[in-house]
């Protein structure tokens, strides 16, 4: 394993961890795998990037590549909803104009991605109405949604930023692990479906399953990036190993996502379990005493981690022969590459534009400009937070809120309605402004002021006056 610290310059925000290990190869084959050549059914995938902006590049990367592997895997378009902002293939500052590349030496992941949901129309209720099969519930669109049957399997993957009950989107409100829920509570109880896994890149994503997906909803298989108090990471980072190409200036994907995805390019899926993937990918993503990775976490009904990955992402016909003789303990695929917090991820982005630039040009100019904005909106949400708690507990509480976790196998908060009020509010008043999520790093301090029975109207007074009061420089 290798440490470094990132350079960062004046900033002294963070620090960027190079981890690098490796995994043995499992060449064990079940005897028995859940799967069927001949799949009963159809399958059906819903894949969603949830931010915006050439810095948050990784994130639509992942999902156009998800793409990728559905349609070599026999899935149809029709049966693939796909929601993405869809503005950094284009973006002034993507080196290569209507390609996305998901590695450094990767292929173009973005030809033929359908353009489903894009824009505004990613959003919760259009994403939610479209889990549902809710034609009439979507809007701005292509209407599609999953029309699912009895026999159908489901594959939902989500790539964005996170944090304590939350996850993120680009526009409007932000999706609870409430609403999530009570999403899934109503498609199982339609028997739409056989069985459905959901795969979650996201800080804190073990945050919206932990202790509130219900025991009895047994046809759910859920595996997320980290567990409920911890970041996910992005990598191929600019300055990392392996560095993404030094004219992207931006992380290539993430830690987890690029996990499964690359798994999945290489084997013959029929072959493989959800379990196995599971295994592969927590091995990859983990780190020996965690400075840089994060807890790959399984929820739901685990007996599903028996089924084949074919069941619900098809399988690559050209990956047929691959056997176990083809694994090798040392390749790219088993080594770890650096990572970079995903709340850094946007900043080391800006300082790498900022850096590279020519000395004494207009670009290092306004490079230099939208570093020190992004600066300054963490310093003011930062300042408003501790003002927010201070007003409605007083001082004494600040270290309280800010620091108490979830524990195990409890939900993250008692009072979901309180929750979403005082996230929504903070939002609004202060972090609409900021592409980087970096707002959502206070979601567990509202779950801790709603446990501890804070008063709502003080609490979103106390939230307009401190975001109002500590407005960054325009």
């Amino acid at each position: 394993m290798i440490s470094y610290c990132s350079l960062f310059l004046f900033l002294a925000l963070s620090c960027l961890v190079v981890e690098s290990r490796q995994l043995k190869g499992n060449s064990d084959v079940l005897g028995f795998l859940r799967s069927d050549s001949n799949v009963e059914g159809k399958r059906w995938a819903v894949l969603i990037a949830g931010s915006n902006g050439y810095d948050n590049y990784r994130h639509q990367a992942d999902v156009c590549h998800a793409y990728q592997i559905l349609r070599k895997g026999g899935l149809e378009d029709e049966n693939i909803i796909v929601f993405m902002y869809d503005d950094i293939a284009f973006d002034v500052n993507n080196p290569r104009p209507g390609v996305i590349i998901n590695k450094p030496d990767g292929e173009d992941v973005y030809q033929g991605v359908p353009k489903d949901y894009t824009g505004e129309a990613v959003n919760v209720s259009n994403f939610l109405a479209a889990i549902l099969g809710n034609r009439t519930g979507v809007t701005g669109g292509s209407g599609k949604v999953v029309d699912s049957g009895p026999n159908d399997y489901i594959f939902i993957y989500y790539a964005d930023h996170g944090d304590s009950g939350i996850l993120g989107m680009p526009t409007g409100d932000y999706l609870t692990a409430q609403d999530l829920i009570n999403t899934l509570k109503q498609k199982h109880a339609a028997k739409s479906y056989k069985s459905m896994v959901i795969y979650v890149e996201a800080c804190f994503s073990g945050s919206m399953f932990e202790g509130i997906l219900p025991s009895d909803i047994d046809d759910i298989y859920v595996v997320t990036a980290a567990n409920a108090n911890e970041s996910s990471y992005g990598t191929y980072c600019p300055e990392s190993f392996p560095s993404s190409p030094s004219e992207f200036g931006t992380c290539l994907g993430d830690l987890f996502s690029i996990s499964w995805l690359e798994d999945s390019d290489i084997h013959d899926l029929r072959n493989e379990t959800l379990e196995q993937q599971y295994n592969v990918v927590r091995r990859r993503t983990a780190v020996d005493d965690l400075e840089a990775g994060s807890h790959v976490m399984q929820y739901g009904n685990k007996e599903i981690g028996q089924d084949s990955l074919f069941n619900y992402i098809g399988t690559n016909p050209n990956n047929d022969h691959y056997s176990s003789s083809d694994y090798h303990p040392h390749s790219k695929l088993t080594a770890a590459p650096s990572v970079v917090s995903q709340h850094d991820a946007s900043l080391l982005h800006f300082w790498h534009k900022y850096h590279n630039a020519p000395e004494g040009s207009p670009t290092k100019a306004e490079a230099h400009r939208e570093l020190v904005d992004q600066i300054s909106l963490r310093k003011h949400i930062d300042r408003s937070i501790t003002e927010i708690i201070s007003v409605v507990f007083g001082r004494e509480k600040i270290s309280e809120m800010l620091s108490s976790v979830q524990s195990a196998g409890n939900p993250l908060v008692h009072d979901w309605d309180c929750f979403k009020m005082l996230v929504q509010s903070f939002r609004k008043q202060c972090g609409k402004a900021s592409r980087t999520r970096y707002d959502m790093k206070y979601s567990g301090a509202f779950a801790n002021m709603c446990n501890a029975g804070v008063d709502i109207s003080r609490a979103t007074q106390a939230i307009t006056q401190a975001c109002s009061t500590n407005s960054p420089p325009s």
